[in-house]
């Protein structure tokens, strides 16, 4: 059975407020004692932990559980609130990591520099189902439902994703959100006897994997793939994910060199994918109206010498 661990904290609604949803649920029990702080609960193959601090600050989790109780984790999924300067309501599933951070950055929103969590499985057929949801309980069109890029800690070892409600104090504190949340979870992990949604190691005849590359922080183009059935999802780097510069020569000329830590992170986020997705065919997918000329150039160049293959939209569609 996979072991599923559930991260929620009391110091945000939009956390607790889908974590007590699902706690509601059929089957729950208090869980092992894991910290005096932090409060479990266990349901079948799922574990609920919470705590009272920022969601992104509590690392290693996973392998903390592990040390405590002895039983192995699989997976780990964050409930949490999202901001957004646009304050428009959302719902949202991503990867977490700081690829593009270097050695010496400090990580605002916890992480590692340099890191990328695995990303989970599930949120190509999560995202998918939480729109189902999102509509049949009328929050659609007053929510968005969206991926969001690869951003923020905390660390974790095992395939890891994010749920979240935003974007301001009104919408976190939505009970209808945090039902649906709760109702992605418990459909989602297959609880109550259904089967779970996003089972890599039971669905993987369709291998294809989306690790997507440049965009908006919403990845609107990679969502346009993801939202077509059986599209698995990976890492989804967006534009400040990949930083690129171009070195000027002392006359204002360029070399071709180009500096920044996009390769870096590219790589980063390719490993991790590759890992979370054993056997998966990984193909990256450029929002080529983002970049500049100079910027794809370079990018297809290092893509192929990493023998990293490139798709088009139609190349994730399994025939």
């Amino acid at each position: 059975m996979v072991t599923t661990l559930i991260v929620a904290t009391t110091s945000d609604p939009a956390s607790i407020n889908p974590a007590n949803a699902l706690l509601a649920m059929p089957g729950f029990q208090p869980g092992p004692h894991f910290q005096d702080d932090m409060k479990s609960f266990v349901n079948e193959g799922v574990r609920v932990l919470l705590h009272g601090k920022s969601i992104v600050v509590e690392d290693d989790l996973d392998l903390r559980w592990e040390n405590v109780t002895g039983e192995v984790i699989d997976e780990v999924i964050f409930f949490s609130k999202h901001t957004a300067v646009s304050n428009k309501p959302a719902l949202t599933v991503h990867p977490i990591g700081v690829p593009h951070l270097q050695e010496g950055d400090v990580p605002l929103q916890g992480g590692r520099p340099g890191w990328a969590a695995l990303p989970n499985p599930r949120m190509g057929s999560w995202l998918r189902h939480l729109r189902k949801l999102a509509q049949a309980h009328n929050l659609v069109p007053e929510f968005e439902i969206t991926l969001e890029g690869t951003h923020h800690g905390p660390i974790t070892n095992k395939p890891t994703m994010f749920l979240e409600i935003g974007s301001t104090e009104d919408y976190w504190k939505r009970q209808d959100a945090a039902q649906v949340m709760a109702q992605l979870v418990w459909e989602g992990l297959g609880l109550g006897g259904g089967t779970d949604l996003g089972n890599w190691s039971r669905e993987n005849d369709k291998k294809k994997v989306l690790l997507g590359i440049g965009g908006g922080h919403y990845a609107p183009r990679h969502m346009d793939v993801v939202l077509k059935d059986d599209v698995w999802v990976g890492h989804l780097l967006s534009g400040y994910s990949i930083p690129m510069e171009e070195i000027k020569q002392s006359k204002g000329e360029t070399n071709g060199e180009i500096g920044g830590t996009w390769r870096e992170s590219i790589k980063a986020a390719y490993e991790a994918t590759r890992s979370a997705f054993p056997g998966g065919e990984i193909i990256a997918h450029l929002d080529h109206k983002s970049f500049k000329g100079w910027q794809k150039k370079a990018i297809t160049e290092f893509l192929a010498e990493q023998n990293i293959e490139i798709g088009k939209p139609k190349n994730f569609v399994e025939y």
